[in-house]
């Protein structure tokens, strides 16, 4: 008589398949916090809610030195950013050449839109400056008269390098020559953000270029930072 072998034990039953909706409802879940939590991320960084990009508090702008034209000579100039004085001037510093084809052209003109569209007391505090990164061709009296077609609120300075690319590598500004057909014909490409520097020498926000034509959520951010040392 042949045995037949006992049947495996059945495995317990699985939980019950949890409903579409539910699976549907935890995903909404897990993207809303993490919607909230990079929005706390943001309000850390500034309770202001900045059209551009905040910085961290706290975060310190480099000084620099170099050359702007004066009147009729050359004369030294140096970028200090913390002015140790309440209601200095605030500063939107870019870099950029004169040969620039449209996008350097077109940022000092937002700029001065900006600057002109304040408060006759706070349109003094502005001020914009121009950091040449093509310093082979740029001379000061260059830059001067490049900046002053703009406004008066402006000035160009020449450094030389290497203090150029050790400068341009602290507010992480990139630049190099391009499509070069001779020492004195190329182009640079460069990074276009505008750095906002408020009176106690911290970096409070940058603009990328494309941000710059909306002029009035520009000027908003410039208002705080004058109103909010």
């Amino acid at each position: 008589m042949t045995e037949t072998p006992p049947h495996p034990p059945l495995a317990p039953p699985g939980p019950p398949a949890r409903p579409w909706y539910v699976s549907a409802l935890l995903a909404t879940a897990a993207v809303t916090l993490l919607l909230l939590a990079v929005w706390g991320y943001a309000r850390l960084k500034s309770p202001y809610p900045f059209f551009g990009t905040a910085y961290p508090a706290g975060t310190r702008a480099t000084g620099f030195s170099g050359t702007v034209q004066a009147g009729e000579r050359e004369q030294p100039f140096t970028f200090t950013p913390d002015s140790g004085q309440a209601g200095g001037p605030v500063t939107a510093l870019f870099f950029g050449f004169t040969n620039c084809p449209n996008i350097c052209p077109l940022t000092l003109s937002y700029l001065n839109r900006v600057r002109d569209a304040l408060p006759p007391a706070q349109r003094g505090r502005l001020r914009v400056v121009l950091v040449s990164v093509d310093p082979d061709r740029d001379t000061p009296a260059r830059l001067n008269e490049y900046v002053s077609f703009f406004g008066k609120a402006g000035v160009g300075v020449r450094v030389p390098e290497p203090a150029l690319s050790t400068l341009a590598a602290a507010y992480g500004v990139a630049y190099q020559k391009a499509d070069v057909k001779g020492p004195e014909s190329y182009q640079i490409n460069h990074t276009t953000a505008t750095y906002l520097i408020d009176a106690r020498g911290q970096l409070r926000v940058l603009w990328d270029y494309t941000q710059l034509p909306q002029l009035e959520r520009v000027k908003a951010d410039v208002q705080y930072v004058l109103e909010t040392p």
